[in-house]
């Protein structure tokens, strides 16, 4: 990427934060850039969007960090109140990967998705997190995805989107499908 990187967050209750990143991502890609995805809270199936992502080998890798889901279940549902140690471990040890793919040279953007929602739970504490923008190279884009941003993160990105809820299927009962929502 040209000059400085830059910091975004996308947060807010709506769809589409996962969304907007891997469209940051792929249009990364599209001008020979390299990125690292970073999934927190996602140890579960992969999304279309991520085996999309994983087809761009050598442009694209994706790290998935999360609890594995039990049988016949999709994903692993962390309870806010009440974490497991292993959720805090999967978390820490996400925010360990993305340190080190941020300062390994190899990559142009990286996207830390949900990692705002883990910090807002506080399975990533919030100072480890500002740390981690702060010291970034330079040439590093940085996107961070989820809900519950805290106030700190979004005083310190350079750009700041909230997806907005305004009407989901998901109210009238109808599940995440295939290909759509995930």
């Amino acid at each position: 990427m040209s000059g400085r990187g830059l910091v975004q967050v996308y947060t807010g209750d709506g769809k589409g934060k996962t969304s907007a990143a891997m469209g940051a991502a792929l249009r990364a890609v599209g001008q020979g850039f390299r990125v690292c995805v970073v999934q927190f809270l996602k140890g579960g199936a992969p999304s279309g969007e991520t085996e999309a992502l994983e087809a761009l080998k050598g442009q694209v890798e994706v790290f998935r960090f999360g609890r594995k889901p039990g049988a016949g279940q999709d994903s692993a549902w962390v309870d806010p109140a009440n974490p497991l140690p292993e959720d805090r471990d999967q978390c820490l040890a996400a925010l360990e990967h993305s340190k080190k793919a941020m300062n390994s040279g190899r990559y142009d953007l990286v996207v830390l998705d949900e990692v705002n929602l883990a910090c807002a739970w506080g399975l990533v504490p919030e100072d480890d997190l500002l740390r981690l923008i702060r010291e970034r190279p330079e040439k590093v884009e940085l996107i961070l995805t989820g809900r519950s941003a805290p106030p700190a993160l979004v005083a310190q990105a350079d750009l700041v989107t909230e997806m907005l809820n305004i009407k989901h299927p998901f109210e009238r009962g109808v599940r995440a499908r295939k290909g759509v929502e995930r």
